[in-house]
């Protein structure tokens, strides 16, 4: 008996130490499991206090951007880069996947934001009936120069041969604003075989310096100032301006307003300047060339900025290969106030429907 008792108390014993041993093990596990836990709990509490505090608009202001590129991506469009040589870099979204069965349609956007910006209520439908190339200009978006040259040709220029790298041959060419003036000048230094057809939209290509300075008057403020915002109350003037029906900024905070201004007007803020006092101050060309390409010009009847008498100036310039469309109750940024407009009147015109 003795002989197996002892055996078993020993047994008794050490399986009581040892479990003592593990529950101690166990509690001081758990006691640095909970310190740990506690630690990073309240460390996450902190960082995502100061980040809505303090960056609560960034956060906003790129999640948002970010959508937009989703919906570029979703549309079928991707993001390219081409580097046209060591001085200058233009960003293209282009079809993922180019059919030939579908035109090449080159979007060329204006003043304000990048392309995503500008055309997120045309892509979805446009990306349906062609093969898009929507360019950032120079100084937009992810698109840049060191180069000194701030004109419209050199803008023009860059276009057509990252457009060259990119395999395109042929186009058309549908542009807004600014975008108007750049892709004037991409058609005249493009043979018809390569520039098909161009559309202009809302552009003051053709005014004359008469006008020019009536219209300055008449908005009361200098244009740069109205262009290139440093405040939230000066983006809201410039959209009022730009914009017929409805208030888009309405719903939209002060702080977002800001880090927009921040984030797209003050990208290359000194170069956009350039750009908009080169466009000011030029005069206007006497030998303004007239374009080869049938050509479209698509005008909101309430713009403030270049008035509707304009597209027909400029239609009286081009001639016979060029007509005027005129869309009711719209401002000047018709491509935001009537997308479907716009964009039933460019796939006509480019396919060649009636």
């Amino acid at each position: 008996m003795l002989l197996i008792t002892e055996p078993h108390n020993s047994i008794s014993l050490i399986l009581s130490s040892q479990q003592f041993s593990i529950n101690m093990s166990s509690s001081e596990l758990l006691h640095f499991f909970v310190f740990f836990l506690s630690t990073a709990q309240a460390l996450l509490r902190y960082l995502l206090a100061c980040l809505f505090q303090l960056n609560r608009a960034s956060v906003l202001f790129f999640v948002v951007d970010a959508v937009f590129s989703v919906y570029f991506w979703f549309c079928g469009l991707t993001s390219l880069t081409v580097d046209l040589d060591d001085r200058t870099t233009m960003h293209f979204w282009t079809s993922t996947h180019r059919r030939f069965d579908k035109p090449n349609l080159v979007m060329v956007h204006g003043y304000g934001g990048d392309a995503r910006w500008q055309f997120l209520y045309q892509v979805g439908f446009l990306s349906r009936k062609f093969n898009l190339y929507v360019p950032d200009l120079l100084f937009f978006g992810k698109s840049y120069s060191n180069r000194p040259d701030r004109t419209e040709e050199f803008q023009a220029g860059c276009l057509v041969e990252g457009l060259k790298r990119l395999g395109v041959d042929r186009f058309s060419a549908y542009s807004i604003s600014y975008g108007g003036y750049v892709a004037y000048r991409m058609a005249e230094i493009c043979p018809k075989e390569m520039m098909e057809k161009l559309v202009i939209v809302s552009s003051g290509v053709g005014w004359s310096d008469e006008v020019k300075i009536e219209q300055i008057k008449k908005i009361g403020r200098d244009p740069k100032e109205l262009l290139l915002p440093t405040n939230p109350d000066d983006l809201r003037l410039l959209v009022k301006l730009s914009v017929y029906k409805g208030k888009p900024l309405k719903w939209l905070p002060d702080f977002f307003l800001q880090e927009f201004i921040n984030v797209m007007g003050n990208n290359h803020r000194k170069e956009k300047l350039e750009l908009l006092e080169h466009l000011l101050s030029k005069k206007a060309d006497a030998d303004l060339p007239i374009l080869t390409q049938e050509t479209l010009l698509i005008w909101g009847d309430k713009d403030n900025v270049f008035p509707v008498y304009l597209a027909h100036q400029l239609q009286r310039h081009l001639g016979p290969k060029s007509r005027v469309e005129i869309i009711k109750d719209t401002g000047h940024a018709a491509n935001i106030e009537s997308p479907d407009a716009v964009n039933a009147l460019i796939t006509s015109f480019v396919l060649g429907h009636s």
